[in-house]
């Protein structure tokens, strides 16, 4: 099973590793559009990346950040993104095992797997990246099928991603995980604040499991093993109540 989280926006910076190698990223066949994103972006002007980053002048490293994506250094993908969800995945004691099943989902690079190299970069799925002729197309354009193809393999994918990143590139058959409180009269409300966290732990739960999951159901039950309570509520959706 692969597990695919949601990035952030919130990154570590430096690293101890040399400069990317999008030739020894995974997901090989996304790789055309990872060198036009790449190259689109050095090529803006930091002035105007702050406009269409949607950041501010605090931020301006952060648009720096993006015109030295092919020589600034690069650490783990899931060192990198840093944050609520990954705070409670806590990748850093996790077993190689339990890492190979994970990976992030990217408006920069499609999807990632946990240990591919990459540098700090700043850029949202909802960012309009304007193209060499001036116009801004879409991530979910400039991605095309090409995420929704590199996901499609024979084993379970479990899509925590946020709608947006779902958005770039959506997978068909792969269980989502939707979060739920109870409140104190008996009705559940869709949890937002707190979202991030409980989809951390439950793909660490997920990942450590010594067993695969094959279905919803499966999953379902790994995270109950753990003391979850999760529901389905079909063949590839599954609640989280917390």
């Amino acid at each position: 099973m692969l597990i695919v989280l949601p990035p952030s926006e919130a990154k570590a910076h430096g690293g101890s590793h040399g400069p990317i190698d999008l030739g020894s990223l995974a997901f090989p066949t996304l790789n055309p559009v990872r060198e036009q994103i790449i190259a689109d972006l050095e090529a803006l002007p930091v002035d105007d990346a702050l406009g269409v980053l949607g950041i501010s002048e605090k931020l301006r490293a952060e648009a720096e950040a993006n015109t030295q994506l092919r020589t600034s250094p690069t650490m783990p993908a899931i060192h990198r993104y840093t944050g609520v969800l990954f705070d409670a995945l806590d990748a850093h004691t996790l077993p190689p095992s339990a890492s190979a099943r994970l990976a992030v989902g990217s408006a920069l690079f499609g999807v990632v797997h946990a240990d591919d190299l990459i540098p700090h970069y700043r850029l949202s799925g909802g960012t309009k990246l304007p193209l060499a002729d001036g116009t801004r197309p879409t991530m979910k354009a400039r991605w095309g099928n090409a995420i929704t193809e590199a996901l499609s393999h024979d084993g379970l994918v479990i899509d925590l991603r946020s709608g947006t990143y779902q958005q770039l590139g959506k997978v068909p058959g792969a269980v989502t995980v939707r979060v739920e409180s109870v409140l104190a009269d008996g009705s559940r409300k869709v949890v937002s604040h707190f979202n991030k966290q409980y989809k951390g732990e439950l793909a660490r739960v997920l990942a450590l499991s010594p067993g695969e999951a094959a279905t919803a159901g499966d999953v379902a039950d790994i995270a109950r093993g753990a003391g979850m309570t999760i529901e389905q509520t079909s063949a590839t959706a599954l609640t989280l109540v917390v």
